[in-house]
């Protein structure tokens, strides 16, 4: 089986980046702090093949594309190696160009009990998420959540998320385990180098959310507040 959440390593000429990328049904979807990863696979034999477009979601100019664009297409084409999977193939803004991809399968062993969808609950799909600290804490996150009946997955270039939600008549709640899969602690000393505990609750609509929580990392203990927007319903 394909499915499941990945480490995403990948790279275009001498440009290098991360993500995270869920395999479902023959969907991909996934992302990092500024890009939202939207395509479908399919097997065929051995290989894998696959189609991706990425889609700016962070308008932070520190955050450069890959491709040197916002909006950019990907065909690919892979094999699957243990639980690994090794993709090439080329993107249409750089014709000729060697796109490569190593995706590695992530621990989902601490995703706690799916929650429950009720009538008027969050819209299932892949959604933008920015995270701040709140009470004047220089302090913040953001990359895609994935959120399917019940069950969270998302992640960034250094971090993945594992969870679970509950939602109905426009509210939602739930819990979340933000854990590394690549070292950041120099990158974001906050929640680097921790797994960080998250209960939240909030709102939402068709076209996304908000929520409020209380993060534990180490033993910090921080006041969050999150915007969430739909990028693709699945």
């Amino acid at each position: 089986m394909l499915d499941g959440l990945y480490k995403v390593e990948y790279g275009v000429n001498d440009a290098f980046g991360r993500s995270i990328m869920c395999m479902h049904q023959g969907k991909l979807l996934g992302g990092n702090s500024a890009f939202a990863h939207l395509g479908t696979y399919q097997e065929a034999g051995e290989e894998i093949l696959g189609e991706v477009i990425t889609q700016r979601h962070n308008e932070d100019p520190h955050y450069k594309p890959l491709m040197g664009t916002d909006n950019a297409v990907i065909s690919v084409h892979g094999r699957k190696n243990g639980r690994n999977i090794r993709f090439e193939g080329n993107a249409a803004p750089r014709p000729g160009a060697l796109f490569w991809a190593d995706l590695t399968r992530l621990d989902d062993a601490a995703l706690p009990p799916v929650g429950e969808v009720g009538a008027g609950g969050i819209v299932n799909g892949l959604y933008s998420i920015h995270i701040r600290a709140l009470d004047g804490v220089d302090a913040g996150l953001s990359g895609v959540m994935l959120l399917m009946n019940g069950r969270i997955l998302g992640g960034d270039a250094f971090f993945y998320y594992l969870g679970a939600y509950s939602s109905a008549d426009g509210r939602w709640k739930g819990e979340v385990l933000n854990q590394e899969h690549t070292p950041a602690k120099g990158e974001n000393p906050v929640f680097g180098g921790h797994e960080v505990g998250i209960g939240f609750a909030g709102t939402c609509d068709k076209e996304g959310a908000e929520l409020e929580a209380i993060a534990l990392a180490g033993k910090r203990s921080l006041r969050l507040a999150a915007t969430l927007k739909l990028m693709r319903a699945a």
